[in-house]
């Protein structure tokens, strides 16, 4: 830990100081830092303290740390919306596990809607070393996707995050595996929306619906989809909407409440594993009241791979 914190001092003192002379926000001074480590800073003392963090030699998963402190502090810098906060580790590790647990394979596929800052993308990379990963995310947003891309490259992941919005239709490969920390609203083109199955005819649709939804287009045969998404998802408004596309096209395989501490703003959240398949037994559900108590956490991890294997 002493050189992690080494690390993010150095960083952050390039950051703030980037920040004052840009006359910019905390994400985007970060944006600036990674370009400079690659590169060529604008001034000595930014130069030294990047010429110090080389000489740490931080591995891969050392970066991720220091970097999820530093999206932490930024996101409290700049007060972000729920949407745009990353996906905490400890829900980032549960996912992984699930992730293990599911799949067999050495090689995967992995598709990320909404990829926000990239933390989950690098906590799956930096944490199965053993997989061979091929991970990529779609964000429609300008700053998280230049924010994502420019760690993957200080980080030296093999993550590749691109500008797309995830409702509309998009031509790629099918994938293994469907992940998404759901960003909850509504989506604001309603002639879009209505051509999706989830579509509403007589209101603005939830976008997290409507990416789960057009997600699955993208998942091969009996591939797993794991949502991050609001706990009352198959209760609330257009929950019937839903329901008919799950009947249709998708199986709930497994439904984990998550701690009231873990979310922002009180909302109550839930992962929701999903299986391209309209066959299977009744879902797994399991109320996971702490990710710090061991026995909780082993608990969950037991009952999970005696139900999902």
């Amino acid at each position: 830990m002493e050189k992690i914190e080494t690390a993010f001092g150095l960083l952050l003192a390039n950051v703030q100081q980037l920040e004052t002379h840009l006359a910019t926000h905390f994400y985007d001074a970060l944006i600036e830092q990674n370009v400079s480590y690659l590169g060529k800073a604008v001034s000595d003392d930014l130069q030294h303290r990047n010429e110090q963090l080389r000489a740490l030699n931080l591995t891969k998963l050392e970066w991720q740390k220091v970097y999820q402190f530093a999206l932490v502090k930024g996101a409290k810098e700049m007060h972000l919306q729920a949407n745009h906060q990353l996906t905490p580790d400890a829900i980032g590790y549960i996912i992984k596990f699930m992730i293990e647990t599911l799949t067999t394979e050495t090689s995967l596929s992995i598709l990320e809607l909404g990829s926000g800052t990239g933390n989950l993308a690098e906590t799956l990379l930096t944490g199965m070393p053993d997989k061979d990963l091929t991970y990529t995310g779609f964000e429609v947003d300008d700053l998280m996707i230049d924010l994502s891309a420019s760690i993957a490259d200080v980080m030296q992941t093999s993550a590749q995050f691109l500008q797309i919005d995830a409702v509309r239709p998009q031509v790629i490969e099918p994938v293994d595996l469907l992940l998404s920390d759901l960003p909850v609203g509504y989506y604001p083109d309603d002639e879009i929306a209505k051509r999706s199955v989830v579509g509403s005819q007589l209101e603005h649709t939830y976008a997290h619906h409507l990416l789960m939804a057009q997600g699955f287009k993208y998942l091969k045969a009996e591939g797993y989809a794991i949502f991050v998404a609001p706990s009352d998802l198959l209760s609330s408004p257009q929950a019937n909407l839903l329901k008919k596309w799950l009947q249709d096209y998708a199986r709930v395989a497994a439904v984990i409440t998550l701690p009231e501490d873990i979310v922002t703003e009180n909302n109550s959240k839930a992962i929701f594993v999903l299986q391209k398949s309209a066959q299977g037994k009744a879902p797994f559900v399991f109320p996971l009241t702490s990710l710090t108590n061991p026995e909780i956490v082993q608990s969950f991890m037991t009952q999970f791979r005696q139900n999902m294997i």
